[in-house]
């Protein structure tokens, strides 16, 4: 019943739109009929606020590491487990929000969170990863799919085994949400960052 309890104040939490929450009240339209149509930061910045999507980028990874946190504070004896646990929900939560029908974001960021509150120093591994991909490649996408496996690898060999699992596994979430993404990289359609075509991808 605890882990129930744990998972499913994670997936609440994680479900929030914060992206379509924020456009609406700064008066920047219904995100789900912008761009792409996803919730996340990427789409945010595709109504020209790059304030809204910032604080998109900031409140989706928060959802994360809020979670794992509130695990180890309220049930610190499920210890490694129950804050992977919480954090995966979170995640899971804001890929399919039940608010939404279930179609929500990416996860990219909300990985981000919830691994920096699990070990800040895989957290800064996918971050330093993630944009340096995105940099080089000019391509949003990459970059956050490329951070996303980075963190399973990193928790690894820092020596954190169940979060490398753990991670895995949201990894492998984040290649299948963005399947679109990579079907455009096989065919080299895949829009670059600042290129017109970006806006509506």
């Amino acid at each position: 019943m605890t882990i129930i309890v744990l998972a499913l104040t994670g997936y609440l939490l994680g479900s929030i739109p914060f992206g379509i929450i924020l456009t609406r009240l700064f008066g920047a339209g219904d995100l789900r009929q912008i761009g792409s149509g996803n919730i996340g930061a990427t789409n945010v910045l595709r109504t020209g606020r790059k304030e809204l999507a910032a604080a998109t980028l900031i409140l989706d990874g928060a959802k994360g590491a809020v979670a794992v946190l509130l695990a180890r504070q309220f049930l610190p004896e499920l210890g490694q487990d129950g804050a992977m646990i919480a954090g995966a929900a979170a995640m899971i939560g804001h890929c399919y929000p039940v608010w939404l029908k279930f179609r929500g974001g990416k996860g990219v960021a909300t990985l981000l969170g919830l691994s920096l509150a699990l070990a800040w120093p895989i957290g800064v591994v996918f971050a330093v990863v993630w944009l340096a991909a995105a940099l080089l490649s000019r391509i949003s996408s990459l970059g956050g799919m490329v951070g996303a496996v980075s963190a399973p690898v990193a928790a690894l060999a820092l020596g954190y085994p169940v979060y490398a699992t753990g991670l895995a596994g949201l990894a492998v979430i984040v290649l299948w949400r963005h399947r679109e993404n990579i079907a455009r990289l096989r065919a080299g359609t895949e829009p670059r960052i600042g290129s017109k075509k970006d806006k509506a991808a």
